[in-house]
């Protein structure tokens, strides 16, 4: 056989083991954490060489069905999954105390799926409840473009922002004593009350693990835009820097505000003694853009915790109380009389008068905040500060 046929021949095999492997991409599962990515990008199926970053996609067999036994898909659907069925997911570190701590693993070999909404990661400790362990899943390749570069969710997302020089609608932080708290619930329910009450509201999530629940709770519920963490190019946002959860914070604020909505409710995950959310909460972009928090909690001693750690480490002030400690009349009233503020159920807080009255409160500090600053607020000088601070000391 000459050169030349030898040289077709291999031709032709590779070029039949691309039209495989991208036939191979786009008939697996995209999981919700892709959503941005349209499948048309995927041009090649990377070998397994180096380390994960961040939001690179992977395509992965499914080996065995642990805590995660479906796929969270972008159109809303889960997935049933199945030993050796084929799914394209996210690396990304998780921090979920009541079921999972993962961090992105050191190799493209096995590891696990770590969450619903499609984090490929290698879990290190779990809740004593999540029997199963993690679901694993064997990579077959990382995704790539044409240019034979790594698609990764940071490319596919919202333009940052930077700067907003314009007068922003009213933001309200729902934030928890920890996971399951009831945040997402207060969210959902917070945004019907002041639609209710005529207003237009967006929602963003600004921390947590990529999942649609969220998502589509806060869409059925009326809110317009609703945005995430995986918008702005992040599976997860542990172990994050708090200059990356800053610049999150704005993008996110910024492409709400553009929608025209007269109020916007953000959903800050974990607890706050979690560190990224800690960090955020102390954050000086945190208080300029956010006038009014809401503290959703388990109990009364959670509640009053909170509120303390709160009023010590964060400007915005807390102006109601929810959660599951709405469920415990004595539990709502030892709040009640401990921290003097209003303690609502789901339907307290989905009743325009409640939720106008959570909104003024948030005004009156938006207010007095803007006489003390510009309008014009930019992350480069608030970053400019941190550093003369830091060496100022």
């Amino acid at each position: 056989m000459s050169c030349l046929a030898r040289a077709f021949i291999i031709t032709k095999i590779c070029m039949a083991q691309t039209y495989s492997n991208i036939a191979r991409i786009r008939n697996a599962s995209w999981a919700f954490t892709t959503r941005r990515v349209t499948r048309d990008s995927a041009k090649v199926l990377l070998s397994l060489e180096g380390a994960p970053n961040a939001g690179d996609l992977v395509l992965a067999t499914v080996d065995f069905l642990g805590q995660h036994p479906g796929l969270q898909l972008p159109n809303g659907r889960r997935k049933q999954l199945f030993p050796g069925d084929e799914i394209v997911v996210a690396y990304g570190n998780r921090y979920a105390s009541n079921q999972f701590e993962a961090v992105i693993p050191e190799t493209l070999g096995p590891c696990h799926l770590v969450a619903g909404g499609g984090v490929a990661s290698r879990a290190i400790s779990w809740h004593v409840s999540m029997k199963k362990g993690p679901t694993l899943i064997t990579p077959i390749g990382l995704l790539g473009d044409s240019n034979n570069k790594r698609i990764n969710l940071r490319d596919h997302a919202l333009t940052p922002i930077n700067e907003i020089k314009t007068r922003l609608p009213t933001a309200i932080a729902v934030v928890g004593t920890g996971m399951d708290s009831g945040k997402t619930q207060s969210c959902a329910f917070l945004v019907r009350g002041l639609i209710a009450a005529g207003l237009r509201v967006g929602y963003a999530k600004i921390t947590g693990t990529g999942a649609g629940g969220d998502t589509w709770l806060l869409t059925d519920a009326g809110a317009y835009p609703v945005l995430d963490f995986t918008d702005a190019g992040m599976a997860t946002t542990y172990m994050i820097t708090i200059e990356q959860l800053e610049s999150l914070l704005m993008t996110l604020i910024g492409h709400i505000a553009q929608e025209n909505v007269d109020a916007m409710v953000l959903e800050i995950a974990d607890g706050v003694m979690q560190q990224e959310t800690a960090a955020l909460l102390k954050s000086p972009v945190f208080a300029s853009l956010v006038s009014g928090i809401v503290m959703a909690s388990q109990d009364s001693m959670g509640a009053s915790a909170g509120v303390n750690f709160l009023k010590s480490y964060s400007k915005p002030p807390v102006l109601a109380i929810s959660g599951i400690i709405s469920a415990a009349p004595l539990q709502v009233r030892e709040a009640t009389i401990a921290l003097k503020l209003p303690v609502y159920d789901r339907e307290g807080l989905a009743t325009p008068e409640n939720a106008i009255n959570i909104l003024s409160g948030a005004q009156r500090h938006m207010e007095m905040q803007q006489t003390k600053q510009s309008t014009a607020l930019n992350l480069k000088q608030f970053q400019d500060l941190k550093e003369n601070g830091k060496q100022a000391h």
